[in-house]
């Protein structure tokens, strides 16, 4: 790797899954700890002056938009200023950017899969600040690359997973949607793709733009909750026996999540040849990692 990668957000699942591969290629990553109260513009824009990597991957804000169960409005727009700065200044110090962004921002009402050309139509609020922080990455850092990711699984307590596993834990009667359909995707495949992009960047390629990844084999959201509670119990024998189904519209989150949000991972396949791994074979390692080390 020729280029000095930077990455923001390196103590987040995805960011020490992306440093723990990356060390397997021998790719590092300097990965500043963020500032007492966190990456704002001002730190930011001391940070590039002072650093001046060739790529940067921002995960500074990963868990509130891929893991939290709500974000309130304020600290989302903190979080957009600061990363319109940061694509103002990889753009002055000529930094290729990396952007993780989600399925969040399409609207769901369509159930086929959605592609690239596809108009964001974003639900919450956070689905409205992704939507806006790519706009934000595409009108100031024309260098850049935008991943939406599926539904991203890691092994952090408080994250998605982690509060279905303590539920089920705790005894408590599960319900999920099984009309609401989309990609699981665990964190170390997301950082498989991230790393397999970075490669082909550091070659010169000029492959900028938006791209779509989320585990092969769509799933509804009770399905893949079934199948996390198969794995789950060989570390635990006190867990539920199923999972009982309930309508998306039912939901708590109905209002947020989109019902329908498969990605379509073409565009990715073709631009950097990379195919999507099937999710379920990323369970076991996932599970594991949750109960051993978590």
């Amino acid at each position: 790797m020729r280029m000095r990668l930077m990455l923001l957000g390196g103590g987040s699942a995805l960011g020490q899954a992306l440093i723990r591969l990356g060390a397997e290629d021998d790719i590092g990553f300097l990965a500043p700890r963020p500032p007492e109260g966190g990456w704002n513009a001002a730190n930011l824009t001391e940070l590039l002056d002072e650093t001046r990597p060739d790529a940067l991957v921002n995960l500074a804000y990963y868990f509130d938009w891929f893991q939290a169960a709500a974000v309130d409005d304020a600290r989302l727009q903190t979080q957009e200023r600061a990363v319109e700065r940061l694509a103002e200044l990889c753009q002055h110090h000529a930094i290729v950017l990396l952007q993780p962004s989600s399925y969040r921002v399409f609207d769901g009402a369509r159930a086929t899969a959605y592609s690239e050309k596809d108009e964001p139509v974003p639900l919450g609020l956070r689905g409205q600040a992704l939507w806006r922080l790519e706009q934000s990455v595409r009108a100031n850092c024309p260098r850049h690359v935008l991943l939406r990711f599926g539904w991203l699984l890691d092994d952090s307590r408080e994250g998605v997973l982690g509060r279905f596993l303590q539920r089920a834990e705790q005894g408590e009667a599960l319900h999920l949607a099984d009309d609401r359909r989309g990609n699981p995707t665990p964190v170390d495949d997301a950082a498989r793709i991230i790393l397999a992009v970075l490669k082909q960047l550091d070659c010169e390629s000029p492959l900028w733009g938006t791209y779509h990844y989320g585990g092969h084999e769509a799933s509804t959201s009770l399905s893949l909750g079934q199948a996390v509670l198969s794995e789950a119990r060989h570390y635990r024998n006190n867990l539920p026996e199923q999972v009982l189904a309930q309508a998306h519209a039912a939901r708590a989150d109905a209002l947020d999540e989109p019902q329908h949000a498969v990605l379509a991972c073409k565009k990715i396949f073709h631009t950097f040849g990379i195919k999507p791994r099937a999710w379920r074979t990323g369970l076991p390692s996932l599970l594991d990692h949750y109960y051993r080390h978590g």
